[in-house]
């Protein structure tokens, strides 16, 4: 219940780092933190952090963990249902694989939150989650459920379903399914309003499990995260989240540090930048840089650094904020990429991003400066719970 003499990187608003702390919490939240100076007396069996550093457990907001299994090909994929162009209904947490083996690896990388969520197949793919990666049944590793609305643009559903021969095989296509099926979730979403206020005079429109899906997004409850690569699909997604009022996050923009000034004057949550460390394996990845999330974050447009597993897998996070500072983003920005900011961008830092009373028991201790490449966990504590310690390196 308390860990002590702890360099605290608290990742709070005010950056706050205290030299030789101290970390109480109980029943998963936070109770207390502060300097050691503070504590009257250290109860016995506290667990001593050794003066080494510690931080948030570190947040993954866009990887489609769970969904595409460890060493499985067909048997193993879930992550797209490529047979429906529009399927928002579909839930990432009906998918996900638990006992998958890279939860485990998640955590030994200090890992502690994601957010995973249908494949890019389609123009909407469905509901993503945000989970705690320990754990063995998913609904006891729930943080947010539906955490967003996972739309795509751009080449993958393109090339899905031009070789169905289906619609969409145009970006134009794609862009209008999208806004077709979003203009008819508004009005069901106005006629429940309608009802609701007055349901003596007004007919309940008529149950559909895809309009439902969308009430999140127009009650604002979580936001459309949009797929984008190429510069032109970022702006289609700014030009679609304006007509609907959506509250959005880009996912991605691969392009975006190439016109961050036109980005600057829109007002969406921020970027989930990456993955990096792949190759260009598509030719909208073409301006593909390490330098681009840096570039963001130094014009202040808020910049999570994400994996987006298995492309790149979940275990080399840090490895790709690494890559992220040697390419010029600062070093306490990349971390705030790594735990703050995906916190705020995915509306998850009521509960996890930063070290604060009230929220969720979830850090990691490293045996040095977690952006040295030499640097590993020594111990990982979720909710409260350690699963994993420097004495035994088994989750």
């Amino acid at each position: 219940m308390l860990m002590i003499n702890a360099e605290l990187h608290t990742m709070d608003r005010n950056g706050r780092v205290i030299p030789e702390g101290y970390l109480a919490w109980e029943n998963g939240r936070i109770t207390a933190l502060g300097s050691m100076e503070e504590l009257t007396e250290v109860p016995a069996g506290a667990f001593d952090a050794g003066h080494l550093p510690v931080y948030p457990g570190l947040i993954d907001a866009h990887t489609h963990l769970g969904l595409f299994g460890d060493s499985l090909t067909f048997e193993g994929d879930d992550g797209n249902e490529d047979t429906d162009p529009v399927t928002p209904q579909l839930r990432a947490l009906d998918a996900v694989n638990a006992m998958d083996g890279y939860f485990s690896e998640a955590l030994r990388a200090g890992v502690t939150t994601v957010i995973t969520c249908p494949g890019s197949a389609n123009p909407i793919a469905g509901q993503a989650a945000a989970l705690k990666t320990c754990g063995k049944r998913v609904d006891k590793m729930i943080v947010k459920a539906p955490a967003a609305i996972k739309f795509a643009l751009g080449e993958n559903p393109k090339s899905t379903y031009n070789d169905k021969e289906q619609t969409p095989v145009t970006r134009m296509a794609t862009a209008a399914l999208i806004r077709e099926t979003l203009a008819k979730a508004k009005k069901y979403y106005e006629d429940k309003c309608r009802y609701e206020q007055d349901p003596e005079n007004m007919d309940e429109p008529e149950y559909d499990v895809k309009n439902e899906a969308l009430l999140p997004l127009f009650r604002r409850e979580v936001p459309a995260h949009f797929h984008a690569h190429r510069a032109d699909d970022i702006f289609t997604a700014v030009r679609i989240a304006r007509e609907f009022e959506l509250e959005y996050v880009l996912v991605h923009a691969t392009d975006a540090h190439l016109v961050w000034e036109e980005l600057g004057e829109e007002g969406f949550r921020g970027i989930l930048s990456g993955p990096i460390l792949t190759d260009r394996s598509k030719p909208e990845l073409k301006h593909q840089s390490p330098q681009a999330a840096g570039i963001l974050s130094r014009n202040g447009i808020p910049t999570a650094i994400i994996t987006d597993h298995p492309e790149t897998p979940i275990q080399y996070l840090l490895l790709c904020a690494m890559v992220a500072v040697r390419e010029g983003m600062s070093r306490e920005e990349a971390m705030k990429a790594l735990t703050c900011y995906p916190a705020a961008i995915c509306g998850l830092d009521d509960r996890v991003g930063s070290l604060e009373p009230g929220k969720d028991a979830d850090c990691v201790v490293f045996s040095g400066d977690p952006l040295e490449l030499m640097t590993r966990p020594q111990a990982v504590m979720v909710n409260g719970k350690m699963v994993l310690n420097h004495y035994c390196d088994n989750v």
